[in-house]
């Protein structure tokens, strides 16, 4: 990655540079703050980091009851559209916001990737693959300056490849000059490496080109960004894996060295290394939605760990709140780190909008 070129900077005290930028979502909006909508909002990773970058979020749009609850949690001024993405129409959305189409600042949005995830099935026709022409709809309605849509880095391997021309394609055909990039959020402050790809889309009009954010951190360790945990009670039980996690040595996954020291582990192997013992002395492995099938274990506990240690590794500050555990554990998996989206909307603030 070009990016890994740049002089990168250690985050000295990661515990107290989240809490600096959770402080920086909780200040009042400046009156010319750039505007923001977020689709396939989650729970809320993509706003935070907006929100940390001094933006204001115009609407969120989810359709997961339990996202949804937590986003109103952490987010009660912000108008939330709880339903259907493909039934709400863009004069709706213009109605909500008080918007004309070409006023809004950026349009967001994370469509569903399952269907191009290395873990799941790929597969190519998979119904969740075509939600992004819902975002595409809505962006063509709107007519923001710049556009931010996340997904998997699976989208441009083998196959699926396809899927990524054509939605290059349409988004190319809305009025935007496009460009995507794979970054990997250990480079922009999360503890955590998982490289998602970044379509960055800047309106013809604007005359300017779009652009990615340069790494600027080393990775950041689980050992670093647990500092100052108290919260050691385990999201759930180890379940199956409690016969087997003494023999775990730190940093491997189930379908790695565990196997190699214990042959009886082999009928496992097909979870491979979804089920890791974390090390303290590197970044964490992507976390997953699938957190029931997909556990993490302590380093140097035999335990999953809790609830606090994911939101560190998630870069997700100790003052946000979730409605249920287990589901918290699903809604930090599935969303985008709040540290990495807050780098990528610095960047388009200052080098694209101002």
């Amino acid at each position: 990655m070009p990016a890994l070129r740049q002089v990168l900077s250690k985050v000295d005290d990661y515990p107290a540079f989240l809490e600096a930028c959770w402080q920086e979502h909780l200040a009042p909006r400046a009156d010319d703050a750039p505007t923001v909508i977020s689709t396939f909002a989650g729970a809320g990773g993509s706003s935070l980091g907006y929100s940390m970058a001094g933006f204001r979020e115009l609407l969120a749009v989810e359709w997961d009851d339990n996202a949804v609850a937590t986003f109103k949690l952490n987010f009660p001024d912000v108008p939330v559209y709880h339903g259907d993405i493909a039934k709400l129409t863009v004069d709706e959305v213009l109605s909500m916001t008080g918007l004309q189409p070409g006023q809004l600042d950026v349009f967001d949005g994370s469509p569903p990737c399952q269907g191009f995830s290395t873990a799941g099935k790929r597969m190519i026709d998979d119904p969740r693959n075509q939600l992004f022409r819902e975002y595409v709809r809505l962006l063509r309605g709107l007519q923001p300056k710049v556009f931010v849509m996340e997904n998997v880095s699976g989208m441009v391997k083998g196959k699926m490849k396809l899927v990524f021309v054509d939605i290059l394609r349409e988004l190319k055909a809305s009025g935007y000059q496009v460009s995507a990039r794979l970054l990997n959020a250990m480079y922009f402050g999360v503890p955590q490496s998982r490289e998602r790809m970044i379509f960055v889309g800047v309106r013809n009009d604007l005359n300017k080109a779009p652009s990615h954010p340069q790494a600027w951190s080393v990775p950041v360790t689980v050992g670093a960004a647990w500092d100052g945990c108290t919260d050691t009670v385990p999201i759930m039980s180890l379940g199956w894996l409690v016969d087997y996690v003494e023999h775990w040595p730190a940093g491997t996954g189930l379908g790695a060295k565990a196997i190699k020291r214990r042959p009886d582990l082999g009928k496992f192997g097909q979870h491979g290394n979804a089920n890791k013992r974390l090390s303290f002395n590197s970044p964490s492995n992507t976390t997953s939605k699938l957190f029931s099938a997909s556990k993490l274990i302590h380093p140097a506990e035999n335990r999953v760990i809790s609830l606090q240690e994911l939101c560190r590794i998630g870069s997700i500050p100790d003052g946000f709140r979730f409605v249920g555990a287990r589901d918290a554990a699903a809604r930090i998996g599935n969303s985008v780190p709040p540290l990495f989206m807050r780098s990528i909307a610095q960047h388009i603030r200052r080098e694209i909008l101002e």
